[in-house]
């Protein structure tokens, strides 16, 4: 990804922040027809987890847990190529030339578009077992449910039913080795021309258009 230093977001916080609440990321994976894509939502346990040997313990970056349909042979062909990356997409925001103030003075601006992204580069494991996946789902059932007046629990449907839909799914486990954040944010503009293209933003409808401008006011400047 190219990443001009004044869009670089490095502090973990921040990046585990954005893939919490944005969970549904984008598995990039290399098999033998090339490059694949699937779309699927992570659960991300934050916590680093050693790694490597025990002379030089290395350290991840957590760990990204997801599923998907056994009929989907990314499972199978991960197998020989296990290094991935995920990409969990932020709020992005159209930016328009006449929010800034310089634009109506010298004419010298153009439109772009301002956005937040985490790459997590990792290695998956595959991970075939009842219990895994069983845990799995009750747990980001659990989270996606709790802004319903009554959540839907894994208990609401027949045990022989909820067995044959945990059959029909495999899990993955991502150790992720790398944390890449790009947080393009408008920090190379002027402080006038960015704080008139935010004020744009925060007065538009769109929660996303919000969230753009408040991030561009907090975002620290380039110069």
């Amino acid at each position: 990804m190219y990443m001009p230093a004044h869009f670089e977001e490095n502090r973990p916080e921040v990046l585990h922040r954005l893939i919490a609440e944005q969970p549904f990321g984008a598995l990039i994976t290399h098999g033998p027809n090339g490059f694949d894509a699937n779309h699927l939502p992570f659960e991300f346990d934050a916590k680093l987890v050693p790694g490597g040997d025990d002379a030089a313990p290395a350290q991840t970056h957590g760990i990204l847990r997801a599923h998907v349909a056994r009929a989907n042979p990314v499972w199978q062909e991960v197998a020989a190529n296990p290094e991935t990356l995920v990409i969990f997409q932020g709020p992005a925001a159209y930016i328009s030339p006449t929010w800034y103030p310089s634009k109506h003075e010298t004419h010298r601006q153009v439109p772009t578009y301002n956005y937040m992204v985490v790459h997590a580069h990792g290695r998956i494991v595959v991970r075939d077992d009842e219990a895994f996946v069983r845990g799995l789902v009750a747990r980001l059932t659990r989270k996606m449910e709790a802004g319903e007046p009554v959540p839907w629990k894994m208990g609401d449907a027949p045990a022989d039913y909820i067995a044959q839909m945990l059959g029909a799914i495999v899990g993955l486990e991502i150790e992720v080795t790398r944390l890449v954040g790009k947080w393009k944010l408008g920090q190379n503009k002027e402080a006038a021309d960015r704080r008139g293209a935010a004020e744009a933003l925060l007065a538009q409808e769109s929660d996303g258009q919000k969230a753009v401008g408040q991030a561009m006011l907090d975002a620290p400047p380039a110069f």
